[in-house]
């Protein structure tokens, strides 16, 4: 299984990434993680823009799936015409969402290109990958996901808040792709985000072998999340996400 961070900024596209997402690959097939908005340019230089076989949407923030309604648009008007339906796993609402982002009432709507499945807790298989997700503490309905082929599992935690959830969820993965959102400080806010060192101890609670932090909002420096990461007790590998780094897990 491969993993290749497409992009890594949180809440907006930052000057070295567009926002969220991952495509993960295995025995020729290829599954996109979120698809936030920025994300289908940079994702040209790792895929053929035809080639996604299948797509889940952790939550409907415009970070983390807008860029689904620029797909739509690949997929309708390409030279030879439109393409065949890719399954979209996203949670309950998302076809009514991204039809009203794209906002084109007299062109095909999102479902002549994607094909919407509920995605809900619980563990189901996306072509050769089990796919484990597990609601995160977030103010709307976001699933953290874990992604299982042959012996390797990488685990990513959506948006959220302080979460048990995530903790169970990612139990010994061997990578964990973790959100780092907020600095630490008096005002944090609960149930949204969380800081390098509540990722961090999050990590260690979970025994995982590598930690990546991501959701990497630009007006942080990403070194001080990372240094507030070096507080949370997690001794394995530690590193910032970066747009087009990739993890062979084998």
């Amino acid at each position: 299984m491969k993993v290749t961070i497409i992009g890594c900024s949180g809440s907006f596209p930052g000057p070295d990434s567009p926002s969220s997402c991952y495509l993960l690959e295995a025995e020729g097939f290829r599954l996109l993680v979120d698809f936030g908005n920025g994300a289908l340019g940079a994702l040209q230089r790792h895929l053929g823009l035809y080639d996604v076989d299948a797509i889940l949407l952790s939550h409907l923030h415009a970070d983390h799936c807008l860029d689904l309604c620029a797909y739509h648009v690949v997929r309708t008007y390409t030279p030879r015409g439109p393409l065949p339906r890719v399954p979209v796993h996203a949670p309950g609402g998302a076809a009514r969402r991204l039809n009203a982002a794209y906002g084109m009432p007299d062109e095909p709507v999102l479902e002549s290109s994607f094909d919407f499945v509920r995605l809900s807790a619980g563990t189901r298989h996306i072509g050769p990958f089990e796919v484990t997700a597990a609601p995160m503490n977030h103010p709307v309905e976001t699933y953290g996901v874990r992604v299982s082929h042959g012996g390797r599992s990488v685990a990513y935690s959506a948006d959220t808040g302080e979460s048990a959830e995530l903790v169970k969820l990612a139990h010994e993965a061997d990578l964990l792709l973790c959100e780092a959102s907020f600095l630490d400080g008096p005002s944090l806010t609960p149930g949204l985000h969380l800081t390098g060192r509540q990722a961090a101890e999050h990590a260690a609670r979970a025994g995982v072998g590598t930690l990546v932090l991501t959701h990497l909002v630009p007006w942080h420096d990403p070194r001080r999340v990372l240094e507030e990461a070096a507080d949370g007790g997690f001794g394995g590998r530690m590193e910032l996400a970066r747009s087009g780094a990739v993890y062979d897990l084998g």
